[in-house]
């Protein structure tokens, strides 16, 4: 019987889907997953859904110009099949225009969709509409965008491109040129609400660049990205391709703020599971999950907690550190040590003047060097510091690294994506099966 059902399952994988879903953590890698899926074991919550996914693979990340990429020259590769040089969007070095998945599933007839947490004109994003000579063209990519034959976009608003006269490109508002062209255009919540029903192709933006992380956004009406994938699956129906970006774990990743990484990386995993639940009545789905390259050198352990890993000191914290930043300034110029180190303490999880047994008290020398630092006016990174360390999280750089990501995958077709990958590859993979 087992062998039966195991013959039955690699048939069943090695078949063509007719929808492919693809997730892209940006900046995720192995430790940023390993690290979220101790931290969801010890929380009861159970191993991630895109870490229990039966195909499996190690996919090389470098560009064409370097052995760590960036953002930009990754997406290309990953929806493109080709290598670029970093910065580079779509094309190739020398500038030629390439096809991406996306728009190779659209020549095939099938629906396309992007979503993702930041900004829509982002690297990541731009990778599969987009052909520009840098992704800086901020103005040029939303324009891409507004003329791709795509059926749906939901997002973070565009970046540095609502009004760009500067540009030798510039046509108009692109939000007004996209209207004049039957894109419906919605905002905010009240927008995508309204959503339902909604005549020709859909562009949804949050109102702001990006979506909250999701450890401050409690209290924030923002759709999150578990909402967005659900809406696009049940807009897209059957025969799609959709590309899934979970973009602030690569933000976390820079600042080197393990818990907001972490908890945007359970978010991207509870859109996987959306998915997921989604190809139980859809068995002819193809669920991808990868990262386009690591952030910050993230490790599971230092030198400061020897052999010992305590995930679980990072579940206090209660915001991202830039957002405590942002709190620790508004409390003004006349703010003093001790309303300071309260407020930055709470939101990081640690204790003044707390039992001695417990890991996550303050010091004399701690609060010595949270004085130091609040002079400085830099305490929310002095916190941002205590907490990793004390957590026993290692961080080596604020920048890529050059790190291989973990391709994991279930459905018709997954059983291609396994062993020794090129990220070059997953598109060519999805070509194949389109």
């Amino acid at each position: 019987m087992t062998i039966n059902i195991l013959l039955a399952s690699l048939a069943l994988s090695a078949a063509q889907p007719r929808n492919i879903v693809l997730f892209i953590g940006d900046g995720m890698s192995v430790p940023q997953r390993m690290v979220a899926e101790e931290f969801s074991r010890k929380a009861g919550l159970g191993p991630l859904a895109m870490n229990a996914m039966p195909c499996q693979a190690t996919t090389r990340t470098c560009s064409l110009s370097s052995l760590v990429t960036d953002s930009a020259a990754a997406a290309t590769a990953i929806a493109c099949g080709e290598k670029t040089v970093n910065g580079a969007v779509g094309v190739d070095q020398k500038g030629q225009r390439l096809e991406s998945c996306a728009e190779a599933a659209k020549a095939a007839g099938r629906k396309v969709g992007i979503v993702t947490s930041v900004t829509i004109n982002h690297a990541t994003p731009a990778g599969f509409y987009a052909h520009q000579n840098h992704r800086s063209m901020l103005y040029e990519i939303g324009l891409d965008l507004v003329n791709s034959d795509f059926d749906l976009f939901l997002g973070g608003g565009l970046a540095g491109a609502f009004d760009n006269t500067n540009s030798t490109s510039y046509a108009g508002n692109l939000y007004e040129l996209a209207a004049a062209k039957g894109w419906t255009v919605a905002e905010g919540r009240t927008g995508f609400d309204a959503l339902a029903g909604a005549p020709g192709p859909i562009w949804w933006r949050s109102g702001e660049p990006a979506l909250p992380y999701a450890i401050d956004a409690a209290g924030n009406d923002t759709p999150r990205l578990p909402e967005l994938v659900g809406f696009a699956l049940d807009r897209l129906e059957d025969g799609f391709f959709l590309m899934v970006e979970g973009g602030r774990i690569d933000w976390a990743g820079h600042a080197n703020d393990a818990a907001t990484n972490l908890r945007d990386l359970l978010e991207l995993d509870k859109a996987v599971k959306v998915a997921l639940e989604f190809q139980k009545t859809h068995p002819d789905t193809l669920v991808i999950v990868t990262g386009d390259h690591e952030t910050g050198g993230m490790s599971m352990g230092f030198a400061g907690t020897g052999y010992a890993f305590y995930m679980e000191r990072l579940a206090g914290q209660t915001c991202s550190f830039e957002q405590l930043d942002r709190k620790l300034k508004a409390l003004g110029e006349g703010a003093v040590f001790e309303d300071a180190a309260r407020l930055a303490a709470a939101a990081s999880g640690m204790a003044i003047n707390g039992d001695g047994d417990d890991p996550m008290a303050l010091g004399e020398d701690d609060m010595a060097s949270m004085r130091r630092h609040f002079e400085a006016g830099d305490l929310a990174d002095k916190m941002r510091r205590l907490v990793s360390d004390r957590a026993g999280v290692g961080w080596t750089s604020s920048s890529h690294t050059g790190l291989p990501a973990l391709t994991t995958s279930c459905g018709p077709g997954a059983v291609r994506f396994t062993g020794m990958l090129d990220n070059t590859d997953i598109s060519r993979l999805i070509k194949k099966l389109l």
